[in-house]
């Protein structure tokens, strides 16, 4: 259990450490309908993460990992050295598109429909950036292929799934949780986490991803 654990967990933080889909949380919080498009997007951040790992961990069952489970699994490392090294790809752009200084950074077009947005909408656009954003659909392959290759049986699958899960979807839901219980007093500090996410996004995304790639990629060379 202690190897998939300690694989998956900086995939899990570097799906947690997302600030575009918390910026969204905040604006949801912020908006006139907190409550209802709030929980809409937890759930259906939830529920792409949980569809992303499990797929990818049944998919990863053809993958030939070998009955030892210290014989090299040259296949595996393989496809962990490729999603490290699109890893890195992606923090070069996202080292790129930084905003000039002084600049205000550009957000998705879509945020500016959040105050409007339904519940059953905002459950969608959760599903859709856990899912199906580059990045998180990354972590989830290599999530999915760590569990699937050093997960010892049903068991430590299900337990590592919980694990990822929980971690990814943390800093959404913390965020959700506080200002639904506390709504008067969580308003100003998530307003100023939201803008300082805003500056800031492109800059922790590319560290972000540059660590995580060259710990896949490390990870995938010993393997071999």
């Amino acid at each position: 259990m202690g190897p998939v654990i300690g694989d998956i967990l900086p995939l899990a933080l570097g799906v947690a450490i997302s600030p575009i889909p918390i910026i969204a949380a905040i604006l949801m919080l912020l908006s006139p309908k907190a409550r209802g498009t709030s929980l809409g997007f937890l759930l259906g951040w939830v529920l792409g993460i949980v569809v992303a790992v499990v797929l990818f961990t049944l998919l990863s069952t053809v993958i030939p990992h070998g009955d030892d489970a210290e014989q090299s699994k040259p296949v595996v490392g393989t496809i962990t050295i490729i999603l490290g090294l699109l890893l890195l790809v992606l923090a070069v752009r996202q080292w790129r598109s930084r905003p000039a200084a002084g600049a205000e950074p550009a957000l998705p077009k879509w945020m500016a429909a959040i105050d409007t947005m339904t519940a059953v909408r905002a459950l969608v656009l959760g599903f859709l950036l856990s899912a199906l954003n580059p990045k998180n659909l990354l972590m989830g392959v290599a999530a999915g292929v760590a569990i699937g290759s050093d997960a010892q049986n049903a068991g430590e699958a299900v337990v590592a799934v919980i694990v990822y899960t929980v971690i990814a979807a943390s800093t959404v839901a913390v965020p959700v949780t506080a200002y639904l219980a506390a709504s008067s007093r969580m308003a100003r500090p998530l307003e100023a986490l939201r803008t300082w996410l805003v500056h800031n996004n492109a800059t922790i995304m590319s560290v972000l991803l540059l660590v995580i790639g060259v710990v896949l990629i490390g990870k995938g060379i010993g393997r071999f």
